[in-house]
């Protein structure tokens, strides 16, 4: 008997990598699917805040392709092994504080240990030649199959007619006449083929989940390395980064501010681990501040969120301060006017 082969499929989420395992499955290869956690791409989070955002699906994008798919998804957490690649990427960084080759290469070979774990023959993933400037180009492919350690097990199964040849073709598990040609940035010839397996539903195409590639979250992430002296954060750091207005009056604190009711019940799960502040004679919002304070920095931090309450206009607005020892202090203070606070203040 003909063994049954079996691919796992790097999924992401979205159009590619659905489309991609698709494709090999119509070759009656068994797939199974895997995502990697990094804390950076996270799906729904954000549109699950914000009132905005409500119209939008709440859903994780991965484990939904693996549902339209029908097949078995393993989220695997790598949090931690994933930090260097952020902060030492040989490859360097994309536009933002992407280090996109260096992470498919890792994906790629963190997939290659598993399927060598796990008795499966080879990888697929919805790479497309020419998509992505750093990680998808006609040179820059060959070098995640080689530092992965995938070589030839690798198959980008929307590109392939592009590519070398792969193991599992010329072993005649599939066929290289089934997989495609598509090339460059549009995905046209994706969302064709998408109708042709009658899939309509399926996440926005282009972009990405990964907030490493958003430069105003950059530009936020570089401020925290700098105000801290070194490059580390934590899961809690990665979420707080994508929620609200950040503004830092001074190096040694910032100061987080909620733009409406969902980001201020987010930021309420946090405000036993920061100085918290909330306005008391009007409507405003909440805000965290992060970095360690004095009494001084405390009634500028509650001055700079009085402006963004209902108060703003009025000659003083009452604050309460929660501190972190859970103690309460009421501070009345005049709101900052908006020529008062500086653009450099914004992050």
């Amino acid at each position: 008997m003909t063994k049954q082969r079996k691919a796992v499929a790097l999924i992401s989420g979205g159009l590619d990598s659905l489309l991609a395992a698709k494709v090999i499955q119509e070759q009656g290869i068994h797939v199974e699917g895997i995502n990697f956690f990094t804390g950076f791409c996270v799906e729904g989070h954000t549109h699950a805040i914000r009132q905005k955002d409500r119209s939008r699906p709440k859903r994780n994008n991965a484990l939904w392709v693996a549902e339209q798919l029908g097949i078995k998804l393993h989220i695997v957490d790598i949090i931690e092994e994933y930090k260097d690649v952020v902060f030492n990427p040989k490859h360097g960084y994309g536009a933002n504080l992407n280090p996109c080759l260096d992470c498919k290469i890792f994906m790629v070979k963190k997939a290659f240990e598993w399927i060598e774990e796990n008795d499966f023959d080879f990888i697929i993933t919805g790479e497309v030649v020419g998509q992505r400037p750093m990680s998808q180009r006609k040179d820059t492919m060959p070098v995640v199959a080689r530092d992965s350690g995938a070589a030839d097990r690798l198959v980008r199964p929307l590109s392939g007619q592009n590519l070398p040849v792969t193991l599992p073709e010329r072993e005649g598990w599939i066929s290289r006449d089934g997989l495609y040609g598509f090339n460059g940035r549009s995905r046209k010839p994706q969302m064709a083929l998408a109708k042709q397996f009658g899939l309509e539903d399926y996440a926005q195409p282009a972009g990405g989940c990964c907030f490493l590639t958003d430069a105003q979250y950059s530009v936020k992430l570089a401020d925290l390395w700098k105000a801290r002296g070194e490059k580390q954060y934590e899961i809690d750091d990665i979420m707080l980064l994508k929620v609200g207005r950040h503004l830092r009056p001074k190096p040694h604190f910032k100061v987080i501010i909620s733009r409406e009711e969902g980001e201020g019940n987010f930021l309420h799960g946090y405000r036993k681990e920061y100085v918290a502040l909330s306005t008391v004679s009007h409507a405003g919002p909440l805000a965290l501040i992060e970095g360690e304070v004095d009494s001084a920095d405390i009634e500028l931090a509650c001055q700079l969120v009085a402006r963004y309450s209902q108060g703003k206009a009025e000659a003083q607005v009452e604050m309460d301060v929660r501190h972190l020892d859970g103690t309460h202090q009421q501070v009345s203070v005049k709101p900052l006017s908006s020529d008062a606070i500086p653009q450099a203040w914004y992050i």
